[in-house]
């Protein structure tokens, strides 16, 4: 099922290019839907990983029940690294591999978690908006990380949050980006254990992207998409690297 056929993605020659890329997509971002209630239809975790030796990227897309959690399908891509590292444009690294990976899937998606950020992001604009923009998708970010942003701890319990907020950092920024925004939530996903950071990406609100971070993480830090995904991409790349499985191709 080619969700993400008539989104082409083309690979910025230079980081000038990407910053362009960005600003023009940017402004496709879709901020005033609630999005899908949690618990119901399809929910996708996407994550990558990368051999940097070999220039190789591996996504995963695995589709999860949001109801009941289980597995209902998951694929993988392999591509060749692009473009190179750098901060606020590590999509460019990733989207064609991601995109790649999604047109597998045989069922549909519905929202889509990345292992990122969407809002929270300089720019505005990290790899789940990127994404949602590209397949008009609803798309959420849950990092591990608040990248350059800052927060008060969140209160204790599951569930607490407190506002990741954008002090300036001297970024480029423009009239629709403005120090002090929050533009994501330090959430707390398991009593007493470190929060995760949670930002829109694309088609959902804040509440209701916490909302589903909280259902997909009932047992662990982190939501079920992305543990789901995090395994299934490095067991891919393990065996794409592998060079006993490559003499058998």
């Amino acid at each position: 099922m080619n969700h993400t056929r008539q989104s082409a993605h083309r690979t910025p020659p230079d980081e000038a290019t990407a910053r362009a890329v960005q600003d023009a997509l940017r402004t496709r971002v879709v901020l005033d839907e609630a999005g899908p209630r949690p618990g119901t239809g399809h929910v996708t975790g996407v994550d990558v990983a990368y051999d940097d030796d070999r220039d190789v990227v591996v996504a995963a897309a695995v589709v999860l029940d949001a109801a009941t959690l289980a597995v209902v399908e998951e694929v993988t891509a392999v591509g060749r690294v692009e473009f190179p590292y750098v901060p606020g444009l590590l999509a460019f690294r990733e989207i064609p591999t991601v995109l790649a990976a999604l047109d597998r899937l045989t069922v549909a998606p519905g929202l889509v978690v990345c292992d990122g950020y969407g809002q929270a992001h300089p720019r505005r604009f990290g790899l789940a908006s990127h994404l949602g923009v590209l397949t008009g998708l609803p798309t959420l970010g849950v990092a591990k990380n608040p990248f350059t942003f800052t927060y008060e701890q969140p209160g204790p319990a599951r569930g607490d949050f407190s506002p990741l907020v954008d002090v300036g950092d001297g970024d480029v920024r423009d009239g629709n980006v403005r120090d002090g925004a929050e533009v994501g939530r330090a959430l707390r996903t398991q009593p007493g254990v470190k929060p995760v950071f949670v930002s829109v990406g694309h088609r959902i609100s804040l509440d209701n992207a916490c909302a589903h971070t909280l259902h997909l993480a009932a047992s662990y830090r982190q939501p079920e998409t992305t543990r789901h995904a995090d395994s299934l991409c490095r067991r891919a790349l393990s065996e794409a690297t592998d060079p006993r499985q490559q003499a058998r191709n």
